[in-house]
C-alpha cells in the first residue's frame, strides 16, 4: 500500500498519458553534442568522459524502450540504455546476506558486480542526476584474518566445570589428557578445551569468525571511481528486530533495524524543485536525514521485496513527472509501480526470469 501521500499523487488516467506522451517526445531526442553546463570547470578526467559521452552517442534506436521490464544481467543491458536519459535511478542490489539469488557470489564477486553496476550508470544519467543505492551493512561477515576466539555466556553454560577445576585435576594427574579430565569432572572433552583455551574442538576453533562489514565506504569509492559524487544519504528505519530473528545472538551486537539510501550526483545542472512536496511533507521526511516506515510484513513472492514507500518518496524528491526511472534489480516491481503511480516512466532490470514475470503481473494487476 502507498503512503496517504503518495496516493494523493496518482494521476488520473487522461493526466497521467499526457505526462507519458510528454515524456516519450523528451526521449527520441538524441543527446546535444555538449552538455547545459561549462565542461571546461570540471576536473580535467571528468572532462574527458563528457566530452567522450557526448561525442561518440549512439546514432541509433536500438535503445531500451522506457515502461518495460528486460530480463538479463544489468552489466549486459545498461549498455543499451539511451545516454544522458535516466533522471534517477533508484535500486537495492544483493545484499551479500545468502540469499538464494546472490548464493553463486563470492565476497569478490559481489564487489565487482556493484562496481560494475554503478560504472555502467555514469553514460546513462543525465547531467545533474542521481544514483541512489538502498543497502545494509553486512551483519554476519566472515573474515578469516579474525581471531578464533570463542566468546563465553557464563549464564548459558550447560557445565559448571569452570577453568580452576580443570587446573586443580591437571595437577593432581599431571599425566591426564582432556578425556581423562573430563571423566574425572563429568563434562565433555570440549567443555575442557574450552575452558582452557576459548574454543571448540568440535569445529568452533575451525569454524571463520564473523563480524560487521560495513559497505558505505566501498559504495563511496566505487561512485567517486564512476564519476559521481557523494550528495546526500538518508537512514530508513525498518521495524524492531523480532526476539528469533536469525542476526540475534548471546553477544553485546545490535540487531539492524535500518538501512541506508546513498545519493550519488552526476555533475550537472541540478533543478531544484521544493514544491515536489508539500511544506508539511517537507518537514516531515523531505528534509529529514532519518525516514521511518515499515517494512514489508510479507516476502511471500520475493525474499527482498522493500515497500513501496522508499521508492516513491526518493522518486518524488527528485524527479518530475515523466522523468524515467530506472531500476536495475528490479525483483518484484515495487520501483515500476512506484514510478507509475507518480506519472514518471521506468526502465526495469531483472536477472531471474521467475521475478520478470512476477514484476509484469504486478503492473498488469495495477491497470
Amino acid at each position: 500500500m502507498c503512503s496517504p501521500a503518495t496516493e494523493q499523487l496518482r494521476l488520473s488516467f487522461d493526466d497521467e498519458a499526457n505526462c507519458k506522451a510528454t515524456a516519450a517526445d523528451k526521449a527520441i531526442e538524441l543527446p546535444t553534442d555538449r552538455p547545459d553546463f561549462d565542461i571546461e570547470r570540471l576536473p580535467k578526467e571528468l572532462q574527458e568522459r563528457f566530452r567522450a559521452l557526448y561525442q561518440n552517442s549512439q546514432q541509433t534506436s536500438d535503445f531500451l524502450a522506457p515502461n518495460e521490464i528486460y530480463q538479463g544481467d544489468a552489466r549486459d543491458l545498461l549498455p543499451r540504455i539511451r545516454p544522458n536519459s535516466i533522471a534517477l535511478s533508484v535500486w537495492s542490489p544483493p545484499y551479500f546476506v545468502g540469499k538464494e539469488y546472490e548464493a553463486h557470489l563470492s565476497f569478490a564477486d559481489w564487489q565487482q558486480l556493484l562496481a560494475d553496476v554503478i560504472r555502467l550508470h555514469f553514460p546513462i544519467i543525465i547531467p545533474g542526476g542521481f544514483l541512489v543505492v538502498n543497502i545494509a551493512d553486512i551483519l554476519t561477515f566472515k573474515d578469516l584474518t579474525m581471531p578464533r576466539i570463542q566468546a563465553e555466556a557464563p549464564s548459558r553454560r550447560r557445565s559448571q566445570v569452570t577453568k580452576e577445576d580443570i587446573l586443580r585435576v591437571m595437577a593432581e594427574h599431571p599425566e591426564f589428557n582432556r578425556y581423562q579430565i573430563a571423566a574425572v569432572l563429568g563434562c565433555s572433552e570440549q567443555t575442557v578445551d574450552r575452558r582452557l583455551h576459548g574454543n571448540n574442538i568440535r569445529g568452533g576453533k575451525h569454524e571463520p569468525q564473523t563480524r560487521v562489514k560495513i559497505v558505505g565506504g566501498l559504495v563511496e569509492q566505487w561512485a567517486l571511481d564512476a564519476g559521481f559524487y557523494p550528495y546526500d544519504r538518508r537512514i530508513w528505519v525498518k521495524d524492531p528486530a523480532w526476539e528469533n530473528s536469525r542476526w540475534h545472538s548471546l553477544s553485546y551486537k545490535a540487531v539492524d533495524q535500518f538501512e541506508y539510501l546513498y545519493f550519488f550526483w552526476k555533475p550537472g545542472i541540478t533543478r531544484y524543485n521544493r514544491q515536489r512536496l508539500s511544506a508539511e511533507e517537507w518537514a516531515a521526511w523531505g528534509s529529514l536525514a532519518v525516514w521511518s516506515f515499515p517494512s514489508v510484513r510479507a516476502n511471500d513472492d520475493h525474499e527482498a521485496k522493500f515497500p513501496i514507500e522508499l521508492p516513491a518518496r526518493v522518486i518524488r524528491l527528485l524527479t518530475d513527472p515523466g522523468d524515467v526511472v530506472l531500476d536495475c534489480f528490479m525483483g518484484s516491481g515495487t520501483t515500476a509501480l512506484a514510478a507509475l503511480n507518480l506519472g514518471r516512466q521506468y526502465i526495469g532490470i531483472e536477472l531471474q526470469e521467475k521475478y520478470v514475470e512476477l514484476a509484469r503481473r504486478q503492473i498488469a494487476s495495477r491497470r
